[in-house]
């Protein structure tokens, strides 16, 4: 790599690429689908993109259409996709021995998200460890609802293939039929376990560690404490709005007891920050609950985690700012410190490339697939972007044009705004001090 000079947030896009593309050349293989047929490339391609970029947009339905190699090769392109391929590979060179190099230190850090290179690769090991022990909580919490019905070889194979797409946000589900998680939207288990997963992946390793290194909220980062309020804030503002919009929804929640409205009504609030899972039918929803879904699918998860969109800690800066603002402070101030300039640009960066970006898709997507309603179309795009997954049902009405813009939105969505943002900081900070123009003033409001 070295050879070619290539910087970090190029290595991280060409590593995510090839593996899609090698993810892509084993689902295409006779031997994934049970009819013995190969699904075709574009398929294939999208299904990994899909995988890998834990989103779970599917054009087939993955518990009926894929074989045990099939849903394996799936299995891991989640695993790898939401742990990121840098870190399954400090982990395979820390344990052969190999010293980690200035490089490989600095991609590892592109790919977590850290302002520093110190403790990286104990960093990595913790993630390591930590998904391990949680995904295996999470396996053994949801056999207990799978071994019964399904006995225990299925039972537990469904447990861990839900517990790792659960915790790495990715959203696939084999429960067959395209019914998601429907059958079990009053099963409080079931539930309980998805909601463990789901929002442990969705904060953020940097969070995780930071709780469970200090466990005293006072000592707690500021980056940890922002993104704590924003994940309860958006989760109580999606559950109280989406059972107070679904209550009497006859198509949803309307014919659910008391307790099984509450159940669905929290996971919705959840899953549309990136989980990609559903326990109620999407397109019955109302149409004030579809704009609410969509607008908490733009918003997403946490930085370092396996969750897209503009997340949830750029959100937290971008409002604090704007208070900031109204309150006439030069200054951004959270939680009484200040917010350094560059990472209010930053946070703004990022949602404006993400807006600008779904604002692309979906006009280029208009046109290509006219058969498709707009409200539709822009779900699909955000969905993808924020690789969060959800759906009104068209992913498998889409022509090849528009699976493959979808696969590169999921993409973007995974990998894109970081890199470009930490690219165009990094260029900013090679050319700081060297130019400083005079000052002038604008209009603005």
């Amino acid at each position: 790599m070295d050879n070619f000079k290539l910087d970090p947030t190029q290595i991280l896009v060409l590593g995510f690429a090839s593996l899609i593309l090698i993810g892509a050349i084993l689902l295409n293989l006779p031997i994934a689908s049970q009819d013995g047929n190969s699904i075709g490339f574009v398929d294939a391609l999208f299904t990994s993109a899909s995988a890998v970029c834990v989103t779970g947009l599917v054009v087939v339905d993955t518990g009926t259409y894929w074989t045990v190699f099939g849903k394996t090769v799936i299995l891991i392109l989640i695993q790898i996709g939401g742990l990121g391929f840098m870190t399954l590979a400090t982990m395979f060179a820390v344990f052969l021995g190999k010293k980690i190099s200035l490089k490989e230190r600095l991609i590892i850090q592109e790919s977590l998200n850290q302002y520093s290179l110190s403790g990286l690769v104990r960093f990595t090991q913790y993630i390591i460890i930590g998904t391990l022990i949680i995904e295996g909580l999470g396996a053994l919490f949801l056999s207990f609802t799978f071994v019964p019905e399904l006995g225990w070889a299925k039972g537990i194979g469904y447990s861990i293939f839900h517990s790792i797409s659960a915790f790495c946000n990715a959203g696939f589900d084999i429960i067959g039929q395209g019914r998601g998680l429907t059958p079990y939207v009053s099963a409080p288990f079931l539930n309980f376990s998805i909601w463990f997963l789901v929002i442990l992946g969705g904060i953020g390793f940097s969070v995780i560690v930071d709780v469970y290194n200090k466990r005293n909220i006072k000592r707690l980062s500021l980056h940890t404490k922002l993104v704590l309020i924003m994940t309860v804030s958006l989760l109580l503002l999606g559950f109280i709005s989406f059972l107070a919009l679904e209550w009497n929804n006859p198509n949803t929640l309307g014919e659910l007891d008391t307790g099984g409205k509450f159940l669905g009504a929290f996971f919705q609030s959840m899953t549309t920050r990136t989980a990609g899972f559903n326990t109620i039918s999407l397109d019955q929803m109302g149409d004030a609950s579809i704009l609410l879904t969509m607008i908490l699918m733009f918003i997403g998860g946490s930085p370092a985690s396996t969750a897209g969109g503009i997340k949830t800690a750029t959100l937290g800066v971008i409002l604090f700012t704007v208070i900031s603002v109204i309150k006439g402070n030069e200054d951004t101030e959270l939680l009484k410190k200040r917010i350094p300039r560059d990472i209010v640009n930053r946070a703004i960066t990022v949602a404006i490339i993400g807006f600008t970006l779904i604002l692309l898709v979906t006009t280029i997507l208009t046109i290509t697939e006219p058969n498709l309603a707009f409200v539709e179309i822009l779900f699909e795009v955000i969905s993808a972007f924020g690789t969060v997954g959800l759906s009104l049902g068209i992913t498998s009405e889409l022509s090849v044009i528009g699976r493959l813009i979808i696969a590169l939105t999921m993409f973007a969505g995974r990998v894109g705004t970081i890199t470009i943002v930490f690219a165009l900081a990094i260029k900013q900070r090679k050319n700081k001090g060297t130019i400083k123009y005079p000052e002038g003033k604008i209009i603005v409001g």
